[in-house]
């Protein structure tokens, strides 16, 4: 009987992180979804024989980058974990996540209103390359995560019982990932669908942080799934898309704004090209084997 009140926070805990990682699901399988699941991860050349080694772990590349990612996911929880006090008691943490998930709302949604009738008037977002789409599920995993290791921690104070919760959570969020990287190949809206839900993370971090309103967990979940069931139903419902013109008239006030958000960041971005073009010369120059 000694045991019973563990599973049962366990259980809270798989819970929890599966009504606050609904949003984590769906936009890591609008991510991953334009991968080809039948190439093989493109590894760079000096790790060509641990990728040869690692592809019947891995997968093709849709199921490689939801493995790699669930095992940053891990890490990336496990980290959290040992710095919650320091996570509670920084709040610009989350307000730079915040920053960073609005930005990449906008940046995927500028252009959201380009489609042609038949699929809803949706353009859909370009993909990325392999390692990119990898690096922006890592990154956002560990913004996503950081709410969901608070609450977590609230439940219980031994370590142990926590990671495991939040250890089966994720591995059923990677599931539901995979599942939703496939429904939105039937569905292209939702791939829109997924960035507002990150838009919609990101402005409940500012009203947290800022004007210290809190949205109560199931409150959050049931914005998340009325998003994607708007989604569907402006895709299926012609009347719907007789609004069109509201989705114009946002898109082209994000991309106002975006303009000036680039514009304020260009320094940096130029910057950060510049060091990956010299990681790319330095791939390129050595000599094949």
């Amino acid at each position: 009987m000694t045991y019973w009140p563990v599973v049962v926070i366990v259980l809270q805990l798989i819970f929890l992180e599966g009504i606050l990682s609904i949003d984590n699901a769906a936009v890591i399988g609008a991510l991953v979804s334009p991968l080809p699941d039948n190439e093989e991860v493109p590894w760079p050349g000096a790790l060509k024989k641990l990728g040869t080694i690692l592809h019947p772990v891995l997968g093709f590349q849709r199921m490689a980058a939801l493995r790699v990612g669930l095992l940053g996911a891990y890490v990336g929880r496990g980290a959290m974990l040992f710095l919650t006090s320091f996570l509670i008691h920084n709040s610009w943490i989350k307000l730079v996540g915040a920053a960073y998930l609005i930005h990449l709302a906008f940046d995927s949604l500028e252009d959201m209103t380009g489609g042609s009738e038949e699929d809803g008037g949706v353009t859909p977002i370009q993909s990325k390359p392999f390692w990119a789409t990898v690096l922006t599920v890592e990154i956002m995993d560990l913004i996503f995560s950081i709410d969901n290791v608070v609450a977590a921690v609230s439940l219980s104070d031994k370590i142990w019982i926590v990671m495991l919760g939040v250890g089966i959570g994720i591995l059923t969020m990677r599931y539901a990932a995979g599942i939703f990287s496939y429904a939105v190949e039937r569905e292209p809206i939702l791939k829109q669908a997924a960035y507002i839900l990150v838009l919609n993370i990101g402005v409940e971090l500012i009203l947290d942080q800022v004007w210290q309103i809190e949205l109560p967990d199931l409150l959050r979940f049931g914005i998340s799934i009325a998003t994607i069931a708007l989604a569907l139903a402006y895709a299926h419902i012609p009347f719907l898309q007789k609004f069109r013109f509201v989705l114009t008239w946002l898109a082209q006030g994000i991309g106002i704004v975006n303009e000036f958000v680039n514009w304020l960041f260009l320094p940096f971005t130029e910057a950060f090209k510049f060091i990956v073009s010299l990681f790319n010369h330095t791939q390129n120059s050595q000599p094949a084997e």
